[in-house]
């Protein structure tokens, strides 16, 4: 079984007892989106922990857009339930990276596809390099927003 998905049991297992109710409600959630993502497609399989965390982190940002919509539409407590979710879902991610290393990433990767003399219209060939790098640790738009900065100086 994976790592990350029997922390994920043993947490929900502590939070139960703890009498944690937002922290038991939304292990389970978590938990039962991975189980669906196991058995989603012709045969169901174990899933690994880095298939484990992009379900987290979709989950994450269910969560992130969630509360954005609640708040926008002033139902803060929904709002702040939304975002104590994701908080909690959070901690199962790794440390994101920072605007600087993202930056670092995406000019390596530029320099190294040759991308710098194309402009726009290399963005796919080099997002195709740096997603890898960044996968779970970034929020995609905030890395196209790089690579499209970088490629346009």
């Amino acid at each position: 079984m994976a790592d990350l998905k029997q922390r994920l049991r043993d947490d929900l297992t502590a939070s139960i007892k703890a009498r944690d109710s937002v922290r038991s409600s939304t292990l389970r959630m978590v938990l039962s989106a991975v189980t669906n993502a196991e058995v989603a497609g012709k045969e169901a399989k174990e899933l690994s922990d880095d298939e484990v965390l992009d379900v987290i982190g979709k989950e994450q940002k269910k969560r992130r857009e969630a509360a954005e919509a609640y708040a926008e539409a002033g139902r803060d407590e929904l709002a702040a339930k939304e975002r104590d979710e994701s908080t909690i879902i959070a901690e199962y991610l790794p440390e994101p990276l920072g605007d600087d290393e993202i930056a670092s990433i995406v000019s390596e990767a530029i320099s190294s596809t040759g991308a710098a003399d194309e402009g726009v219209r290399a963005m796919g060939k080099v997002m195709g390099v740096v997603q890898p790098q960044v996968k779970g640790r970034a929020d995609g738009s905030t890395v196209a927003a790089e690579v499209k900065r970088q490629l346009t100086l």
